[in-house]
């Protein structure tokens, strides 16, 4: 008999126990089976590639430097139109001289009062410059409203309305501002690609290079307008941004030249004030001297300039009759200083002894030509003098016209720069600069008229390369800043005078840091704006010192009389209170808690007790901290902020100046009675 055995589970008959492998699809597929996830994924993929290149740096830079190109184009062809026809209105109505004046007077006013209204309705986080609230926000300080697409546009409307009016105001400044804010907006868009916008620190970087593409695409100036703007809003500039602002400003820059080729505005590209100064021989060692004086005057007078504009803010803010009724009628004021302005500077009454006549860019222009103008007068006119012409004068000397120039727009400039439109201070500092500097090179020209003998040759004086030092050394005096001497380079476009005029503006930076602070801290200390300041050296201070330590009281209770007669009472209210505040307690432990909605920092910023105070004003500067704890032995024993650092610093610096002053008054006594 047959032993049957079960089949084994490896035959090819048996059923097999692991599950069946699948079978793979027939080849070629049915008909009416479509592939289309490998497309798909494909497609996805090369979107996704597509979108995130779009959202890298460099795209974001080009877009920011077209568009601030073609704003800062179209402000500029539109104020010059502007301009046109201001003085063909003054020309067609040469007959009538009173009609002059009155289209002289009211042409600026209607501007002014209008961009003064317009910002005000706005946004009045548009009026004035914008670099001290860059400053500010750069230092970690959050100002709402300042960043918005109303203050953009506010901004732009109104800056070229005061442009275009012909006032002594300025466009770089308020050009930084239009530059931060574009780079802002242009941010938030970039998110939707990769995410430009991703953290406080990235949009830090994003605002230090708007403002360097506003300097930059202001006047044509990439390195110059890089460089000023390091020094003018951030106190530590992280290197990683060197590459963007140079690459935004100067794309910005191309674009706003290569526009005003297009427009016929010039033949190619070409410096915006471009000078033609001799460059074998530009100057001579014994002009130093007359350089050094350029440089320590306009240090004497940056800081009287910087002086003078917080005065009359001052004098503005006071509370009195007169600030109220100005407060209440916002137009008054800025009608006002227009209608004096005008009236000084109209052409065919006192503007004849001051060249009332030329705008800003014709003033800068003619300052900065080849002629010596104490040759020209009192004789022919040469050809190729242009508006030039417009300084001489043939019964007043041009060391008159030049000074009665200079006074004069000096406390325009100081004063317009107050009115409530958006405006700056460097294009009219600039100008008083080039004048300045324009008298001491005619002063040079009448002491040496044959010129100065070098090597068997006699090389004449070049007033014109004196105004180019003036500028740039009140320029630099005012902001504080020594790039303003490569802004001049690019402005012109020749290194003839690049020794004298890094001397001047040396000496003129030199002098007037000691004597006030920049126009934009001195804006700042006048609105009050959470900003610190430097700190100098030597300042040893622990964070102790500065902390709070002082632990607010919930509630204070003052009792008088005899405790025996009310204790039961005050046994009642306080059970009553202590019930309360326990059900209370209750109440809000049961409310559900949503975690995503707490405000926690996990890991907030600390302080040793003995930390020194230039360590914190480090630290709060580099990382703009508005806040800080202090510790011992990691024990929390009190809070630094930006308020109290602020504080101890303005007291050590009082301390300072009032040292100083005690040891000049009795080194100068001591001198007295030694000459006595």
């Amino acid at each position: 008999m047959e032993e049957t055995r079960p089949p084994s589970p490896w035959s090819p008959s048996a059923a097999s126990p692991w599950p069946p492998s699948p079978q793979p699809p027939p080849w070629p597929p049915p008909q009416s089976h479509t592939w289309t996830r490998a497309p798909q994924t494909c497609t996805y993929g090369y979107r996704r590639f597509l979108v995130t290149k779009l959202g890298e740096d460099w795209i974001f830079l080009v877009l920011l430097g077209v568009s601030m190109a073609l704003v800062s184009w179209t402000m500029d062809y539109t104020s010059a139109k502007s301009l046109q026809l201001y003085k063909w209105i003054h020309w067609e109505l040469r007959g009538n001289v009173l009609l002059q004046y009155l289209a002289w007077v009211s042409y600026p006013m209607v501007l002014i009062m209008f961009a003064s209204s317009f910002c005000h309705l706005v946004a009045p986080q548009a009026i004035g410059s914008g670099i001290p609230e860059l400053k500010t926000i750069l230092r970690g300080v959050v100002l709402k409203e300042y960043l918005t697409l109303k203050a953009f546009i506010a901004k732009v409307i109104g800056l070229t309305a005061g442009l275009g009016s012909g006032m002594p105001v300025g466009k770089e400044g308020p050009f930084v501002h239009i530059a931060s804010i574009c780079a802002a907006v242009l941010s938030k868009c970039m998110m939707f690609f990769s995410g430009v916008n991703q953290s406080p620190y990235c949009y830090t970087d994003i605002l230090t290079v708007g403002c360097a593409v506003g300097v930059g695409c202001c006047f044509g100036t990439p390195l110059g307008g890089v460089l000023f703007s390091i020094e003018v809003t951030s106190t530590y500039f992280a290197v990683r941004n060197y590459w963007r602002g140079y690459f935004a400003a100067t794309f910005s820059a191309f674009i706003f030249r290569v526009l005003s080729v297009f427009n016929k505005d010039a033949v190619t590209i070409t410096a915006l004030f471009r000078t033609k100064f001799r460059m074998d021989f530009p100057f001579d060692l014994q002009e130093l001297p007359a350089f050094a004086i350029i440089g320590i005057s306009c240090g004497f007078l940056g800081a009287f300039f910087v002086w003078l504009n917080r005065q009359v803010v001052l004098f503005m803010r006071k509370p009195n009759a007169m600030t109220r009724f100005l407060t209440r009628h916002r137009l008054i004021f800025p009608g006002v200083v227009t209608l004096v302005i005008a009236t000084l500077t109209f052409p065919p009454g006192f503007g004849q002894f001051m060249a009332g006549e030329l705008m800003p860019r014709e003033c800068i222009n003619s300052l900065f030509d080849n002629f010596t103008w104490t040759k020209i007068w009192g004789s022919p006119l040469p050809p190729g003098l242009g508006r030039s012409s417009a300084w001489l004068h043939p019964d007043v000397s041009i060391f008159v016209i030049l000074l009665l120039f200079f006074v004069m727009k000096f406390w325009m400039s100081a004063v317009s720069t107050t009115m409530p439109i958006p405006s700056g201070a460097f294009m009219p500092v600039f100008i008083l600069g080039a004048s300045f500097g324009r008298l001491v090179g005619e002063i040079m020209a009448t002491l040496f008229p044959h010129g100065i003998l070098f090597d068997g040759i006699l090389y004449r004086i070049i007033p014109g390369g004196y105004a180019v030092i003036g500028a740039a050394a009140l320029t630099g005096a005012v902001t504080h800043t020594v790039s303003t001497a490569v802004i001049c380079f690019e402005l012109t476009g020749q290194i003839s005078h690049i020794l004298p005029m890094m001397v001047a503006v040396i000496l003129a930076n030199m002098v007037a840091q000691g004597l006030q602070p920049s126009l934009y801290d001195s804006i700042i200390q006048i609105k009050k704006l959470p900003y610190l300041p430097e700190l100098g050296f030597g300042h040893i201070r622990c964070a102790e010192r500065s902390c709070n330590r002082d632990t607010p009281e919930v509630h204070k209770l003052r009792f008088r009389g005899n405790l025996a007669n009310y204790s039961d009472v005050f046994l009642q209210l306080v059970s009553y209170w202590l019930v309360q505040i326990k059900e209370w307690e209750e109440a809000e432990m049961d409310k559900p808690m949503e975690i995503d909605q707490i405000r926690i920092d996990p890991s907030p910023f600390q302080l040793v007790e003995r930390t020194s105070l230039h360590k914190t004003h480090t630290l709060f500067s580099l990382l703009g901290l508005s806040h800080a704890y202090v510790t011992s032995i990691g024990k929390l024993v009190g809070v630094v902020a930006l308020k109290e650092v602020r504080k101890c610093h303005l007291l050590i610096f009082t301390f300072f100046y009032r040292s100083l002053f005690l040891f000049y008054s009795f080194s100068i006594l001591f001198c007295l009675n030694l000459t006595i």
